[in-house]
């Protein structure tokens, strides 16, 4: 029989790239997902992926599922010679960068595994599995993709630079985030560009501590205005975040085509979301209507899209 399990995809608000150097960041799940299958197989690891993606993703990703799918079953201590297995990757969760699809990949099939083997992994359990696998896909995550794919919800999020336990406060709304995720239709690999932004680091100090200042007086003031419920202000910072990340490397044409033609057909605020240098673009809106104003707009240029809500709570 087969065993199953779900993990949630999500976007940063505020703070990806920088959460890696110790800044807190604030992340959401949403409610697409990434459904792991599990079955016994005939011979090793079967891995079938059949997940929605944009062009080129899988391709990119490969060396780094790959690596992913080895950490996970070495961490569970599960030996593929011996048993034999068939995994199969569907959900409606687009993969493509930075949506968590990579974490969403190991957040699911972690918890088909412990429901395969009934190793009745809590959710802490699995989320320290699937923090392991991120490490071997993409080097030096902060961990936040991964948590929020596996608890879902809001979270403000900071990485425990020392090693241990990250700070994590779970975030009530006092409205509903609609946005709409806009694609650039490009595919990055996140170590690299981890590791480009950690170069740039190195050779320019002095410019990113400037930049690291503004954005934790910019995070506290995203953390009131969404505790507040306004929504002006939280777009207006989403933007103000996504000058931030242009100017330590991290936009493209495309995201910035994205960015204009959003705001301009009524977004409060809108900025990439995950990797950068392609991926996707987060559009927030304050109504139905203005969402498909937006959605509409930026199907118009060519560009794929589609409208979700923040704050998904994941479910195994």
């Amino acid at each position: 029989m087969a065993a199953k399990g779900k993990g949630y995809g999500k976007v940063i608000l505020f703070g990806e790239h920088f959460v890696v150097y110790g800044l807190p960041a604030i992340a959401s799940a949403i409610s697409n997902h990434t459904l792991a299958i599990v079955e016994p197989g005939s011979k090793g690891l079967e891995f079938i992926d059949e997940r929605p993606s944009v062009e080129g993703y899988k391709e990119t990703k490969k060396q780094e599922i790959q690596r992913e799918l080895d950490a996970i079953t070495k961490v569970m201590s599960i030996d593929v010679a011996k048993t034999p297995l068939k995994i199969t990757l569907t959900g409606n969760l687009k993969a493509a960068s930075g949506i968590g699809a990579s974490a969403a990949l190991a957040t699911s099939i972690a918890r088909a595994l412990s429901n395969h083997f009934d190793l009745k992994f809590n959710d802490a359990q699995i989320n320290e599995v699937a923090f392991e696998a991120e490490k071997a896909g993409s080097g030096t995550p902060s961990g936040i993709d991964n948590t929020v794919s596996t608890f879902g919800g809001m979270i403000s999020f900071e990485k425990n630079m020392k090693g241990g336990k990250n700070e994590i406060e779970h975030l009530k709304l006092k409205v509903p985030l609609r946005i709409v995720l806009a694609s650039t239709g490009i595919s990055q690999e996140t170590k690299k560009v981890v590791d480009d932004v950690r170069k740039a680091k190195e050779k320019n100090p002095a410019k990113f501590e400037k930049i690291f200042k503004d954005y934790g007086h910019l995070y506290e003031e995203a953390l009131d205005a969404l505790a507040k419920g306004d929504l002006k202000k939280t777009g207006k910072f989403m933007s103000h975040n996504q000058k931030l990340l242009e100017e330590i490397g991290l936009s493209c044409p495309e995201i910035e085509e994205l960015v204009e033609t959003a705001v301009r057909h009524g977004a409060l605020g809108a900025k990439l979301t995950g990797t950068g240098r392609g991926g996707l673009v987060m559009c927030l809106v304050d109504s139905e209507a203005s969402q498909d104003k937006v959605f509409n707009a930026i199907r118009k240029k060519g560009f794929e899209a589609e409208k979700t809500e923040l704050g998904a709570r994941a479910k195994q």
